[in-house]
C-alpha cells in the first residue's frame, strides 16, 4: 500500500495531482488550521503574460479553526462571477478551452460553502477530468491521537492505513527523516516533479501555475503524461 498527505489546496498546481496519482491511497487534511498566506483558498493564472493571483473569499472567524469549519463568505456569488470572467477572458483563446472551462465552472459553481467540501470537490472534479483513479481518505474519519504531531502523525497514518510506502511532496525534504518511518516499517521517498514546459500562446513561460493552465492548454492524453513526469528521491 502506498499513500501520500497533503492538505487541501484550490486548484494546486501539477504536483500536487502527480501525486495523488502516484499512490494507492491520497489522505487529506480536513482538520488542519487555516492559513492566511499558504495556497488553501488561492492560486495563480496566466493574465496578460504574466501570473496573476486570485483569492475565494472566506468568512472571517477564528484563525484556530480548522478548515472543515470555515465557510466561503457572503459575497462569493459576486466574486465567482469576477473570477468567471479573469478566467474566460484569460484562456477563452487556448487549445483546450471549450473542453477544460466547463469544468471549472463546475467546480466554481459548487453549492457548499464549506471551505473544505468546496476545495475537496475541486480536486476530485478534476481528478476525474485527468482519469486519476486514486481513493481518498479525509483524515477526519481516520482514529488519529489529537495530541500526535508532526512527522509523529504522519507515521501514525501510515500505520493505521497499513502503508508500506509514504511518499511527500519535496517540500518536506527537510522535515522528515527516512530512517524515523524505517522504524515503523515504512519506506519514506520524495516526489520531485520534472521541468514541464507548454506553450503558453507566445509568452515567456510562468511554470507552477494553477491546474487551470495546465489544462487550458494540454490535451487530456499530454496531463496524462506529465502525472508520470517525476521523480522519486
Amino acid at each position: 500500500m502506498t499513500i501520500a498527505i497533503m492538505q487541501p489546496y484550490l486548484f494546486p498546481y501539477i504536483g500536487y495531482f502527480q501525486l495523488i496519482n502516484a499512490v494507492d491511497k491520497f489522505v487529506v487534511y480536513d482538520e488542519i488550521e487555516y492559513t492566511k498566506k499558504g495556497w488553501i483558498n488561492r492560486n495563480r493564472i496566466l493574465m496578460n503574460g504574466a501570473d496573476h493571483l486570485f483569492t475565494i473569499p472566506i468568512k472571517n472567524d477564528s484563525d484556530f479553526l480548522h478548515v472543515n469549519k470555515r465557510f466561503l463568505a457572503k459575497n462569493y456569488p459576486d466574486y465567482k462571477k469576477k473570477i468567471k470572467n479573469q478566467i474566460s477572458s484569460a484562456y477563452s483563446k487556448s487549445p483546450q478551452f471549450n473542453i477544460a472551462y466547463p469544468v471549472i465552472e463546475e467546480c466554481l459553481d459548487f453549492d457548499n460553502d464549506n471551505l473544505f467540501e468546496f476545495i475537496f470537490n475541486a480536486v476530485t472534479k478534476i481528478c476525474d477530468y485527468a482519469d486519476i483513479k486514486t481513493e481518498f481518505v479525509i483524515s477526519s474519519n481516520l482514529n488519529i491521537d489529537a495530541d500526535v504531531k508532526g512527522e509523529k502523525k504522519v507515521i501514525e497514518i501510515n500505520k493505521i492505513l497499513n502503508s508500506s510506502l509514504y511518499i511527500n511532496a519535496i517540500g518536506g525534504l527537510d522535515l522528515y527523516i527516512k530512517e524515523n518511518f524505517l522504524k515503523a516499517n515504512v519506506k519514506l521517498k520524495f516526489l520531485k516533479t520534472d521541468s514541464i514546459h507548454y506553450p503558453q500562446f507566445k509568452n515567456e513561460f510562468i511554470a507552477n501555475l494553477s491546474i487551470i493552465d495546465v489544462m487550458m492548454f494540454n490535451s487530456k492524453e499530454k496531463i496524462k503524461d506529465y502525472l508520470t513526469s517525476f521523480t522519486l528521491i
